[in-house]
């Protein structure tokens, strides 16, 4: 039995050469996944400012290193900041590339060098979707429970007594274990508002966090810093 995807995994594939989109396109469809095809790079993020409006954005974006207008690298970045529940998978005929691709400043979460089998693209895509789905919903994590409900966090059933941003601090990277979140990452998500703050104010937070954590797990390490790139979440280490 083939394995098909649910319909709602729509994917945005960004490629200015129509033949490789529409050779994508095509077995994307024949998998499940519906999918839009934009072949300017300027014309992504205003596309997906009108998708979130209307409450329909992609599951995944497949973005091509190289685009008229607006660079896939530079979009990468834009799209993870703004969006982050979006994956992204990054297209590249540039092997000297991969590293920048990788990097953790970028947030990409795969790529696929060209040429490629859209056999493998499809496969690629349902594996990055299906991690993005198993991490959607971090309720409960190794006796962490985050109750959206109440904006509370909750250390094996005590309450850590969390403020609202650290709150959504906690939540932003317990969505996705394991990924280093910038620190102007983390800004994005805790103030909606685009005021200006600073690098340290995301420190104090952090540490104030690390610190009501520690007062129910003194024995544990749930966050940790990563030297010049900013914070995650990571239990299990």
């Amino acid at each position: 039995m083939q394995d098909v995807a649910p319909r709602h995994d729509r994917v945005l594939i960004v490629e200015d050469e129509p033949k490789i989109a529409r050779l994508v396109a095509d077995y994307l469809e024949g998998s499940g996944y519906p999918s839009e095809h934009l072949d300017h790079g300027d014309a992504v993020l205003p596309w997906l400012h009108q998708q979130a409006t209307a409450d329909d954005l992609p599951a995944l974006v497949l973005l091509d290193l190289m685009l008229p207008g607006s660079d896939g690298l530079t979009l990468c970045r834009e799209i993870r900041q703004r969006w982050p529940s979006i994956a992204i998978i990054m297209l590249t005929a540039r092997v000297e590339e991969v590293d920048r691709l990788l990097g953790l400043e970028l947030g990409a979460d795969d790529y696929i060098c060209k040429p490629f089998s859209p056999r493998e693209v499809v496969a690629r895509i349902r594996a990055v979707l299906r991690r993005s789905h198993a991490s959607a919903e971090p309720a409960s994590t190794d006796g962490l429970e985050l109750d959206d409900a109440g904006w509370r966090a909750l250390a094996d059933g005590r309450d850590l007594g969390l403020t609202a941003v650290e709150f959504q601090l906690l939540k932003v990277m317990m969505h996705s274990p394991g990924r280093i979140f910038s620190r102007e990452q983390l800004m994005d998500h805790m103030y909606r508002d685009h005021r200006i703050v600073s690098e340290r104010t995301v420190d104090s937070h952090v540490k104030k966090l690390r610190r009501k954590i520690a007062e129910a797990w003194p024995e544990r390490e749930v966050i940790r810093s990563v030297y010049g790139v900013g914070y995650k979440y990571q239990p299990d280490e």
